[in-house]
């Protein structure tokens, strides 16, 4: 179990994993998480642009800013 009171050992825990990526614009991202900083800026490989559910493209690998995020979540 990770300690809730450490948010990036939560992140840390997620490495190499696939998670989805809400932002606040309303996009949702999908991919496997690669790195992150202590601005929760972070690179997903393997990305996928999702709107409704349905795949709206792919989009490989991609750096999305942490100030553009609202959740990041592992993908069950």
């Amino acid at each position: 179990m990770v300690d809730a009171s450490r948010p990036l050992d939560a992140l840390n825990e997620s490495r190499n994993k696939r998670v989805v990526v809400e932002l606040k614009n309303g996009k949702q991202l999908i991919g496997n998480l690669k790195a992150f900083d202590i601005h929760i800026n972070i690179v997903l490989d393997n990305a996928e642009e999702r709107e409704n559910g349905e795949l709206k493209r792919k989009l490989g690998q991609v750096f999305i800013r942490g100030d553009t995020i609202i959740i990041i979540s592992p993908q069950a």
